[in-house]
């Protein structure tokens, strides 16, 4: 009852963090939302990701994590809320597998630590509060941690072909990212699984086979359908699915990509050059109003850029900026973990097991550790540790696109190790053996980097410093004096060190988040909420797309298309059909100016909208030709003189198809 209870505990405060004041964050990542109400409109839509009503271009992402809020928002009705609220429950389900996962192996106390951890961790409830897609992937692999453990546990190759399927879903929910808890899972499976060298080789080949098959499955079907028949690949340079996955979602992410750190290159063709002012004023002193818009931060001390990209690739990016805010907080005690653990395990070998029958004895204390067996807990410590080593080290080395988000996927390794290095302590403790004497080196490890991080955000929670340094030197002293407060003396110490993580990823209740690069903490950038623009904005939007409307002849496909899929998502979600012409970057080469001619000669497209988000990455061809044939339409005429950007200009092409054709 006491672990019913407990649980239930820890499952309310992952559910609080998840969902309070949720509404505030509207569609979140727009650019997913826009796609899931197009996927709504045609199961053609559906399969393929489309990006937009039209099915122009795709998303860039395989479906199963999109495909899970088109569900929700068949049923319950397209809302921001039917598409948060998903990854929301997956969150709050993600902790409590967590504590299944880590009960059996490591005792009731360590799976409790365990899921605190995992539901304080900054990155994870911030991308629990958002509808991109790494909460279903995250779920996702730590069920195939726990199907391969009980492969392991039971020698059956049923749960180890699951494990395969399950590592196969993952990665059609963000491709390569999924293959980052494999290493962990194959080894273990190699060390630590019953039978013959020749017998374990063989069944893990035939999950491999399992996975490698449901994982290429759906890219397949796509890049053997031909290109008129879909949409365009988003993100990809050769419109392949396969390219994509391996090229800008796979190796460019650590090899270095265009669009990553120092890759970001500003070209013309897609903004529209504007005339210089005819008298040139004395400057005049700028108004507060003024120095508001220059400011990098928001009125409420947010920072108005998202800061995207970590520092340069090194074994301390994880405490940097601006990773650390986001998942330093327990990396230092979860590596010493590691090593206690293996400690742990390597001093009980040979030792009688009274839990071969696989139950956990009440009387086990700090949960059940000297029952637990050995092997199992090997086998966990390989797969949960690997994970979260695997995850470590791509975050702090690769030089492409990392997001502070990507360190949501290393939440439930280092949440799991923190769990078990505390019920190892715990044991080391009870038994006064030497390897007792890593806590107070985590510990202090832990505290030093907590007030780094601390540091970094100008001592946020300044007062709760001294709590954290007091109560976790109390628990490390008492650990180290008596053996019968081992269990509360290590629960003090990690109550200590969870407050900081607790109340920094409570932060994402107070503003809306940024819905592309979802971040907890004090500065973290802010979102709008809504549909990802101010208000003006949305009104200039609105005006905008019923001018459109009201011009015939109306592109029957298309109302109005976009040099970036970031500024047609607005449309979308207002109800206009809208589709990019260069995809989420503004740079795909999805059309050119023959074929915007043969979309208009046809009657499918008219207006096109030049500048907006990502426009000064240069567009594409078919943005360049608009720029040369088509016809400008002036401001005043469509009354949105006052837009959110001075370069977003609209453009009308009827009647410009021979000129768009002969573009280049």
């Amino acid at each position: 009852a006491f672990d019913a209870v407990a649980l239930g505990a820890v499952a309310a405060l992952a559910a609080i963090l998840n969902t309070w004041s949720l509404d505030q964050n509207g569609f979140a990542n727009t650019f997913y939302s826009a796609g899931v109400k197009s996927m709504l409109l045609s199961w053609h839509n559906f399969f393929y990701v489309s990006a937009d009503p039209g099915g122009l271009i795709s998303m860039d992402k395989p479906p199963v994590g999109l495909w899970l809020q088109a569900a929700s928002a068949k049923v319950f009705g397209f809302d921001h809320l039917s598409l948060l609220l998903p990854e929301a429950i997956l969150g709050v389900l993600t902790v409590v597998v967590l504590y299944l996962v880590m009960v059996r192996p490591f005792g009731r106390f360590a799976a409790l630590t365990a899921a605190v951890a995992l539901a304080v961790f900054p990155s994870f409830v911030a991308v629990s509060r958002d509808n991109n897609v790494d909460t279903p992937l995250i779920f996702l692999m730590l069920l195939a941690c726990a199907a391969v453990l009980r492969a392991i546990r039971t020698g059956r190759l049923a749960p180890l072909l699951l494990c395969g399927l399950l590592v196969g879903l993952a990665f059609n929910t963000k491709t390569l990212a999924a293959f980052l808890v494999v290493p962990g899972i194959a080894l273990a499976y190699v060390v630590c699984a019953p039978g013959s060298w020749r017998q374990r080789f063989t069944k893990l080949a035939l999950a491999g086979l399992l996975a490698a098959v449901v994982s290429v499955a759906w890219l397949a079907i796509v890049d053997l359908t031909p290109a008129s028949q879909r949409p365009y690949v988003g993100s990809s340079t050769d419109n392949s699915e396969f390219g994509l996955t391996f090229a800008y979602n796979g190796f460019g992410r650590a090899l270095g990509q265009e669009g990553g750190p120092g890759r970001i290159h500003e070209r013309l063709g897609a903004i529209v050059p504007l005339p210089p002012p005819r008298h040139r004023r004395r400057p005049h002193p700028l108004t507060r109003r003024e120095r508001e818009l220059r400011s990098p931060f928001l009125p409420d001390g947010r920072a108005k850029y998202v800061a995207a990209f970590p520092g340069n690739p090194s074994p301390l990016r994880l405490w940097g900026k601006p990773l650390g805010g986001q998942a330093g907080w327990i990396v230092p005690f979860a590596l010493f973990s590691c090593l206690a653990v293996a400690l742990a395990i390597w001093r009980r070998r040979g030792q009688g097991d009274p839990s071969s029958n696989g139950a956990t004895p009440p009387s086990a204390g700090a949960g059940g550790n000297a029952a637990a067996n050995a092997n199992e807990r090997l086998a966990a410590l390989i797969v949960l540790g690997g994970w979260f080593l695997v995850e470590a080290a791509f975050l702090s080395f690769a030089k492409g696109i990392v997001h502070p988000y990507y360190t949501s996927a290393m939440a439930p390794g280092a949440a799991a190790m923190m769990g078990a290095g505390a019920g190892a302590f715990v044991e080391f403790g009870r038994r006064r053996e030497w390897p007792v004497l890593l806590a107070p080196l985590a510990i202090a490890a832990t505290v030093a980097a907590q007030l780094v991080l601390l540091a970094h955000n100008h001592h946020y929670l300044h007062a709760w410093v001294p709590v954290m340094i007091a109560a976790s030197a109390v628990g490390a002293l008492a650990l180290l004096a008596a053996r019968r407060v081992a269990l509360p003396a290590v629960a003090l110490a990690c109550g200590a060190l969870l407050i900081a993580p607790g109340l920094f990823a409570a932060t994402t209740w107070e503003i809306a988040n940024e819905g592309t690069f979802p971040a907890a903490g004090p500065y973290a950038a802010g979102g709008t909420g809504g549909y990802g623009i101010g208000r003006h904005s949305t009104g200039v939007y609105r005006t905008l797309g019923e001018y459109v409307e009201a011009h015939p002849p109306l592109g029957r496909r298309f109302a109005m298309l976009t040099v970036s899929s970031v500024t047609a998502a607005p449309f979308i979600l207002m109800g206009f059909h809208v589709a990019a012409l260069g995809g989420y970057s503004s740079n795909d080469p999805a059309l050119d100016g023959p074929s915007l001619a043969r979309l208009v000669a046809r009657g499918e497209a008219r207006y096109v909208l030049l500048g907006g988000a990502y426009a000064s990455r240069g567009g594409n061809a078919a943005t360049a030709a608009t720029l040369r044939a088509c016809r400008l339409i002036p401001g005043r005429v469509w009354k949105g003189e006052r837009t959110n950007n001075n370069s977003d200009v609209l453009f009308d092409c009827a009647g410009r198809e021979r000129q768009l054709a002969a573009q280049p």
